[in-house]
């Protein structure tokens, strides 16, 4: 069977988010590191993975990211490398496996726009490696954002590279997209990763799970406080769905209510949100602001088919 593929005010002081006075004046450079794979649907395959949909996204916003990741030295990987590069997104950190195939995750999307995913693993993006000379070239660009998710992490190798990149980069400020992912959601890693972070981002069923797993509030405004007080968080993101979204800034909190639209297709709209909430942040914006926007962001992106799908600033404004 041939399968189609298609493309896809501040309220902080200044440092909060290790940010300096150049910083500012600048795009956010942000290094993500996880998984590159392939949406695959009953009738179309799409270029995704939580990291790769943030950056894109991330670079739609104006930022500056790369990415660590790798593909299969198979047909699907080529492509995935071409495709990427025609997004505009720098490749120089996407290695090749000989050993893995290029991921793919088959996607089931249920009433009520519920998303599941059956992954299989390893895969090329298992294979990650991170070396010296690498490392030197992070270092010379000096990312000041660090992005990271829960799958890549589940596998020994996945874990080994985040904690070294978590070593060499300390002075970065640390964003986890928990992202879970049945079969993936290993509470002692969760909690581990967690403690990294200084802005987390989950949605209502994330919260629920990390309630479970350490004890933080099941109430949202409680569980960003507590989270704070615990690990040291900056700032916090939960995201509700066609309800719209928390935000725990510094101490302060706001809720922003859904955008109204007809949704297409909901995978890529939490990746995008998380790269609107990261620009809000970065442009020290107040945390009502920063919700507003994020929730308008993610409701484009669930608005149009595909996780990366092309969309404008203006249009999100005009939401």
């Amino acid at each position: 069977m041939v399968i189609p593929f298609d493309l896809p005010q501040r309220t902080l002081p200044i440092l909060a988010y290790n940010l300096t006075m150049a910083d500012l004046n600048m795009p956010p450079r942000i290094l993500a590191v996880g998984e590159v794979l392939w949406d695959i649907f009953e009738t179309v395959t799409r270029l995704g993975g939580a990291p790769l949909n943030f950056c894109a996204h991330a670079q739609q916003l104006g930022c500056d990211p790369r990415l660590i990741s790798a593909v299969g030295n198979d047909e699907l990987g080529c492509r995935t490398i071409k495709d990427i590069a025609a997004l505009g997104l720098n490749t120089k950190f996407l290695q090749q496996s000989s050993t893995f195939a290029t991921g793919t995750a088959r996607v089931h999307i249920g009433p009520g726009d519920q998303t599941r995913f059956s992954i299989v693993r390893p895969v090329a993006y298992d294979a990650v490696d991170v070396s010296g000379l690498v490392l030197q070239q992070l270092s010379a660009w000096a990312p000041n954002w660090l992005y990271y998710g829960t799958l890549f992490s589940c596998l020994p190798q996945g874990k080994s590279v985040l904690d070294e990149l978590l070593a060499a980069f300390p002075a970065c400020s640390k964003f986890y997209d928990l992202n879970l992912r049945s079969g993936f959601d290993s509470p002692s890693l969760v909690t581990h990763l967690l403690a990294f972070a200084d802005v987390v981002k989950l949605n209502e069923e994330e919260l629920a799970a990390v309630h479970e797993f350490i004890g933080l509030s099941a109430e949202v405004e409680s569980f960003c406080r507590q989270g704070s007080e615990r690990f040291g968080w900056k700032a916090v993101c939960v995201t509700m769905g066609s309800r719209g979204c928390a935000v725990w800034d510094g101490g302060q909190y706001a809720e922003a209510p859904g955008s109204k639209i007809q949704v297409a297709d909901p995978v890529g709209a939490g990746d995008a949100f998380a790269a609107a909430f990261l620009y809000g942040l970065s442009s020290q914006w107040p945390a009502p602001r920063i919700a507003s926007f994020a929730n308008r962001v993610g409701a484009l992106v669930a608005s149009r088919h595909g996780a990366i799908p092309y969309w404008t600033m203006a249009e999100a404004e005009l939401l």
